[in-house]
C-alpha cells in the first residue's frame, strides 16, 4: 500500500453493493474499498433513465465524506451505442444541456467527472458546459474519429475513460480516439490494470508512450468485488462472475472485481513501487482536482 493511500477515480461498487440511490449500499460499497486501502474514491454511476439518474445523484450528493467518497462520476448516459460496454443501450442518449444542468445542480458541486462520447450531437457544447462548471470532462465509450477526439480535447476534455476498453480501436489509416488521447499532454489516461481489461504489454506500451505521470489506474469495480462467483446486476443488466471475471450474457466485460491494492501490485510488478504510487494515488487525485 502507498503511504498516501489509494484514490480510485472510477468505481461502481464493491462488497455486494453498487453506488446509487441506496445510502446504505453506498456506505457498504465504499467501506469495502476503504478496507482494501482506498482512502478516497469517486462513486461512479452507470447509465440510468433520466429520473433514476437524478435520484441517484441527489442521494450521492449527500455521501461525500462517507467512507472516503469524495465525489460523483457519471459514466453515461451520453455514450456511443456502438461501444456501450456494460451500459444498457436502451437508455443511452444524446447529450442534452438541460438534463446535464439538472444533474449538476442536483449534485450540489459534488459531480467531479462526466464521461462523454465526443462524436454524439451536442457533445462538444456539453463538454464546454462541464468545464465551465468546474467538472472534469472525460472521453470514453466512444466511436469518435481522431479529429473528433481532438475537438473534445480542445473543448476541455482532460481524461480518457479506461483507454482501449469500450472505444474504437487503432487503425493505421483511421487512428480513432486512442492516439489523440495518448499524444496530448493534458490528458490523463485511465487504465484498468486488473490483468483482464488490458494485457501487461499494453500497460508497458502506454507507460513508455506517455510516462508515469499521466496514467491513473482505476478499478472500474462493480458490486461483485470481494464477493463469490455468481449472478449479479450492474444497472439494469445481468452480470455473471466466473473466476473473478464479470461479464454480460453476451460475453462483454462488465467492470472488474479488483481493488486498488490489486492494481498497485500489478504496477509494482511492471513498473516498480514509485510508479505504482503515482498511478494509484497522486495522479488520479490530480486528474480530478482533489
Amino acid at each position: 500500500m502507498t503511504s498516501a493511500g489509494f484514490f480510485d477515480m472510477h468505481v461502481h461498487g464493491g462488497g455486494g453493493a453498487s453506488f446509487g440511490e441506496d445510502p446504505e449500499g453506498n456506505r457498504v460499497a465504499a467501506e469495502w474499498h476503504r478496507a482494501h486501502g482506498t482512502e478516497g474514491m469517486l462513486a461512479s454511476l452507470v447509465t440510468l433513465a433520466p429520473d433514476d439518474m437524478l435520484r441517484a445523484v441527489s442521494v450521492l450528493a449527500e455521501a461525500p465524506g462517507t467512507e472516503g467518497i469524495a465525489g460523483i462520476h457519471l459514466e453515461g448516459p451520453w455514450l456511443s451505442p456502438h461501444y456501450a460496454g456494460a451500459h444498457d443501450p436502451r437508455l443511452l442518449r444524446e447529450p442534452d444541456l438541460d438534463e446535464l444542468e439538472r444533474l449538476l445542480d442536483a449534485g450540489g458541486g459534488h459531480i467531479r467527472m462526466v464521461t462523454i462520447a465526443p462524436e454524439l450531437p451536442g457533445a462538444i457544447p456539453a463538454i464546454e458546459l462541464l468545464v465551465a462548471r468546474g467538472v472534469v470532462a472525460a472521453v470514453g465509450h466512444t466511436d469518435a474519429t481522431y479529429e473528433q477526439t481532438l475537438q473534445a480535447i480542445s473543448a476541455g476534455a482532460t481524461v480518457a475513460t479506461h483507454l482501449f476498453n469500450a472505444m474504437r480501436p487503432i487503425h493505421h489509416r483511421e487512428p480513432g480516439p486512442i492516439p489523440a488521447l495518448l499524444e496530448n499532454p493534458t490528458v490523463t489516461i485511465e487504465l484498468i490494470a486488473d490483468g483482464v481489461h488490458v494485457h501487461p504489454a499494453i500497460y508497458r506500451m502506454v507507460l513508455a508512450a506517455v510516462g508515469p505521470d499521466r496514467i491513473a489506474l482505476v478499478t472500474d469495480a462493480m458490486c461483485a468485488a470481494g464477493m463469490p462467483d455468481g449472478p449479479y446486476q450492474l444497472g439494469q443488466l445481468p452480470v455473471t462472475v466466473i473466476s473473478g471475471k464479470a461479464r454480460l450474457t453476451d460475453g462483454t466485460i462488465a467492470g472488474s472485481t479488483a481493488s486498488m491494492a490489486d492494481l498497485y501490485r500489478f504496477a509494482v510488478t511492471h513498473a516498480g513501487p514509485e510508479v505504482a504510487t503515482l498511478q494509484t494515488s497522486i495522479n488520479p487525485l490530480r486528474a480530478v482536482g482533489i
